[in-house]
């Protein structure tokens, strides 16, 4: 019944897990799914839009980092762990493809495929550890156990509509995003420990980092279609260069220090599982919203560079630098003994930079928050560049 051969990645090595092929074309799935989110909250500028987009956003980001702690533990060269990451990228694509009627008619679809991935997953991963891993599979008797009972409120979900299906999906995304931070306690299981996740934490590191540049090319890639589609005016063509401009100062905030030193961190952390689940696991997600929220904006802006700025562009303008500042700051805090004070200053300007709002047009609140990135961008980089 369970797997009498070791599929676990071989250990002790001075150099840490590589990331392999077939984890890199599993992630070409989240391409297609982060692009789903931009254009489904691009299409739903409203709260309501942006409670719905962050629900599916919040579910999207956690079927990927699970799966990315699961190949941490597992070798993807095996077979079985190959076909294992294959299924899981059939059902990704039914769930992303789902994403822009997840609240309508293609609910069922997006609860079923996301709740096969995650307990299917979890399954999986107790056959494979149950004749070689005695801790580890009791931690995932735990994470089957919490992601059940999470899968009885998405399918739950599917039966209702509108805010009763919202309030059920919510409900789900609580249980998951709770039973970390709770140990997975189980009755008569206990909880896990920080001592209990021995992962490799360069491989999760970059496994992150690697996610981050799928969230960036997303937003190029929206960049790009986007202008391809205008008329190639004066505004139109500032708009392009501003929101390219924006894309590679995110890119410096995040890996010029952040990335690097986080992996180095992980590396020679002595409870790598306690800054996985913190820095990787949870504050990410701000980053990668960040990133989406910005994706919408550079392509309201191309759309409509001059005249008057509706509330909603005004947020996502301003909201996407912020979340992704809020995201990068909280990371690189446990790396480093403060919060860098050019995200706090960043954050700052941004606050400030609301007042512009009621006269400003699209393409000069962009261009006014995408110099704001690369001033935080460039004093990170002249603070460290003395250590470097």
């Amino acid at each position: 019944m369970f797997a009498r051969e070791n599929h676990l990645r071989p250990r002790g090595g001075h150099d840490h897990a590589r990331v392999t092929f077939v984890e890199l074309f599993f992630d070409l799935v989240f391409v297609f799914a982060v692009t789903q989110l931009s254009h489904g909250l691009l299409a739903h500028m409203t709260p309501l839009g942006a409670v719905e987009t962050g629900l599916l956003m919040m579910a999207v980001w956690w079927v990927w980092i699970y799966t990315s702690w699961i190949t941490n533990w597992l070798d993807p060269e095996r077979p079985v762990v190959r076909l294992m990451l294959f299924v899981l990228m059939a059902a990704g694509l039914v769930m992303s493809a789902s994403i822009p009627q997840a609240f309508g008619a293609r609910g069922a679809a997006f609860a079923g495929a996301y709740v096969f991935m995650q307990v299917g997953r979890s399954l999986f991963m107790l056959w494979a550890l149950k004749r070689h891993d005695k801790g580890n599979y009791r931690n995932f008797l735990r994470i089957t156990t919490w992601l059940a009972i999470a899968g009885i409120f998405w399918l739950a979900g599917t039966q209702v509509e509108g805010g009763q299906r919202i309030a059920l999906w919510a409900i789900a995304v609580g249980i998951e995003y709770l039973s970390p931070a709770v140990g997975m306690w189980v009755p008569g299981l206990g909880r896990s420990t920080p001592q209990d996740w021995k992962i490799d934490g360069a491989h999760l590191a970059e496994r992150c980092a690697l996610f981050v540049i799928i969230a960036l090319g997303e937003s190029l890639l929206v960049t790009g279609a986007t202008f391809a589609d205008k008329p190639w005016s004066g505004p139109t063509v500032a708009a392009f260069v501003v929101a390219f401009i924006g894309s590679v100062a995110m890119w410096a905030v995040y890996f010029n220090v952040g990335a690097e030193r986080g992996s180095h961190h992980m590396s020679s952390a002595s409870e790598p599982g306690r800054l996985a689940r913190s820095g990787y696991t949870y504050l990410h997600i701000l980053i990668v919203a960040g990133i989406i929220v910005c994706a919408v904006a550079d392509e309201l802006a191309l759309a409509h560079p001059d005249g008057h700025i509706e509330l909603g562009a005004a947020l996502a303008i301003l909201g996407g630098p912020a979340l992704y500042l809020v995201g990068t700051a909280l990371f690189k805090r446990l790396t480093a003994p403060n919060i860098p004070l050019s995200h706090l200053v960043g954050l700052a300007l941004l606050a400030l930079s609301a007042g512009t709002v009621g006269f400003a047009t699209p393409l000069q609140l962009a261009a006014g928050t995408t110099a704001i990135m690369v001033v935080v961008a460039l004093w990170e980089w002249a603070s460290f560049r003395p250590q470097r």
